[in-house]
């Protein structure tokens, strides 16, 4: 008998048929010791493709046609043995079906290394036969470059609506650049798990306030700031309260020109923040069944390690540090899955303060008194998006993608640093008798004052991003991608505390001298009518990693 197989070749997708399981002698089943199969394996000796659990044997039809899905590739040499022996054995009435077989191997091969995945669908794993340990590292480099508008409302203004909303009016403007490279690891401990490291470095982070003088020739600056459409050293509400002096200050040592708009020069930043730890689970690995996308379960602990972020007017240097001084948990999962000329993808994620450093700014008080929402804030969001396979080679190996993705992502409210935490330090150091400086102990006689620590309690903002880059497979083992960011924040107050809580005494107000006080509380800036709000905020980020797998 003569039988013939005719090859379909389909890539698994939402709308694929049932596939077929077919058993071709007379080669036995292999796999390879340099890739880790799916469950999918093909050889000459047995054809295993999707479907299990429906199976059909060739022997006795005269035209089979068959849908292949994904294999091992074709240059290992388990595969040449199995093609060599079914070539040799091409001499009976077979031949026809045994170089079917080997097309069909040949043919299904080729197709099975264009799996090659993008990071979000890549499984670290171990104790897989002829792969008994994945070790995936990873250096990113990211620039950032921020920029912002600090605002001030201000109450009272002549000519207010006294029932519409409060006042604002131009006060500052904020530039910050920073350097910072990530080394990453992700080494599998058992199949589809491992254990992830982290340690984010920043090279420099460096800060530069200006007064808001965007305008350029249009300018004008009136005494009273809500006619100005300009700031300068005379109209500037930060000033005006004495958070700064006219004369400015410049951590470098320098002196500022008393005719530019530069007023505040923060400390040039470097060193580390924390060191992340996590464990990472693949409950769907499209590696291995690619019916199914990649699905990832993940946590990881954020420890600081880092010196905490202070400001010494007096020695600058000695508080370079840029660590917040908190310990965070972050949860989060991801999933991915290859669909014939793209890859889309998206990640939820949810992070928190879970232990502060005692004495760093952002720990909380004690005794709290009237103090609320003393922990810092927290986040939670999500990111979404594609690679778009621009080209691929014949191996599957070898491939550019295009990559576009957005982000949304929820601050709530709490205590953080902001683009004014310098201000806030230099300006409530209590030792130069700062007018920000704070009551330790607003229960015991006379005013225990402390210094303002800088961070402030935040208001709820949205961020909103975009992301689009490059991304470069240059052979199995190695990764590149560039990419290019902008992420919007929300306008929203930098300045949030509450006075206190009132207890069930009589009136509804804060008592001045009881425990219902805020010791957090900076009246000056604080209160309704006196309190900064950010606006205009962007970030603009370039970003680029070198990722290899082992």
């Amino acid at each position: 008998m003569c039988l013939t197989a005719t090859v379909r070749t389909k890539r698994p997708g939402p709308r694929s048929r049932a596939r077929q399981t077919v058993a071709i002698p007379p080669c036995p089943a292999t796999s390879t010791s340099s890739y880790r199969p799916p469950p999918i394996i093909l050889c000459c000796g047995e054809t295993r493709v999707l479907g299990p659990d429906m199976r059909k044997s060739i022997a006795g039809a005269a035209t089979a046609t068959y849908e292949v899905s994904t294999v091992g590739p074709p240059s290992t040499p388990a595969f040449w043995r199995c093609y060599s022996s079914a070539v040799a054995k091409m001499t009976s009435a077979a031949a026809l079906l045994r170089n079917s077989a080997a097309a069909l191997c040949i043919t299904a091969a080729a197709l099975a290394s264009r799996a090659e995945a993008s990071p979000e669908s890549e499984v670290a794993s171990a104790f897989d036969t002829g792969d008994k340990l994945d070790l995936h590292l990873r250096i990113e480099y990211r620039f950032t470059s921020h920029r912002a508008a600090i605002k001030r409302e201000l109450s009272g203004l002549p000519g207010a609506d006294p029932d519409g909303p409060v006042p604002l009016v131009k006060d500052l403007v904020v530039q910050r650049s920073r350097h910072e490279v990530v080394p990453r690891l992700e080494l599998g401990v058992f199949t589809d798990v491992a254990v992830t490291a982290a340690l984010p470095v920043v090279l420099s982070d460096r800060r530069r306030l200006e007064l808001d003088q965007r305008e350029g020739d249009a300018c004008v600056f009136p005494a009273d700031p809500g006619m100005a459409n300009c700031i300068d050293r005379s109209n500037s509400t930060t000033i005006r309260d004495g958070i700064l002096s006219p004369e400015g200050f410049d951590a470098g040592g320098g002196t500022l020109d008393p005719d530019g708009a530069t007023i505040f020069r923060g400390v040039d930043r470097s060193g580390l923040d924390q060191l992340h730890l996590g464990l990472v689970w693949a409950p769907m690995n499209q590696e291995r069944d690619p019916t199914k996308p990649t699905w990832k379960i993940g946590a990881e602990l954020r420890v600081a390690v880092g010196r905490t972020m202070r400001l010494d007017r007096d020695d600058p240097d000695s508080s370079a540090g840029v660590s917040r001084g908190i310990h965070e948990l972050r949860l989060y999962t991801t999933m991915a899955r290859r669909l014939a000329w793209a890859e889309p993808f998206f990640d939820i994620y949810w992070q928190g303060a879970v232990a502060t450093r005692d004495g760093a700014p952002l720990d909380s008080p004690s005794p709290a008194f009237g103090s609320q929402q003393t922990g810092p804030q927290q986040l939670a969001g999500g990111r979404f998006g594609f690679e778009a396979i621009a080209w691929e080679s014949d191996s599957g190996t070898e491939r550019v993608g295009v990559l576009l993705a957005g982000r949304l992502e929820a601050h709530f409210e709490g205590r953080d640093y902001t683009d004014l935490w310098e201000v806030l330090a230099y300006g409530g150091d209590a030792s130069a008798g700062g007018p920000l400086a704070l009551d330790a102990d607003p229960v015991a006689d006379g005013s225990q004052t402390v210094s303002h620590p800088g961070v402030s309690n935040v208001e709820n903002f949205l961020t909103l991003g975009g992301q689009a880059g490059v991304a470069a497979h240059l052979g199995p083992r190695i990764r590149f991608d560039l990419s290019f960011a902008v992420d919007w924040d929300q306008s929203h107050l930098l300045t949030f505390a509450d006075p206190g809580v009132d207890s069930d005494d009589a009136g509804d107000i804060v008592d001045p001298g009881t425990a219902e006080v805020n010791p957090l509380h900076a009246p000056l800036i604080d209160t309704s009518g006196r309190r900064y709000r950010i606006d205009q905020a962007f970030d603009y980020a370039l970003l680029s990693g070198f990722r290899l797998l082992l």
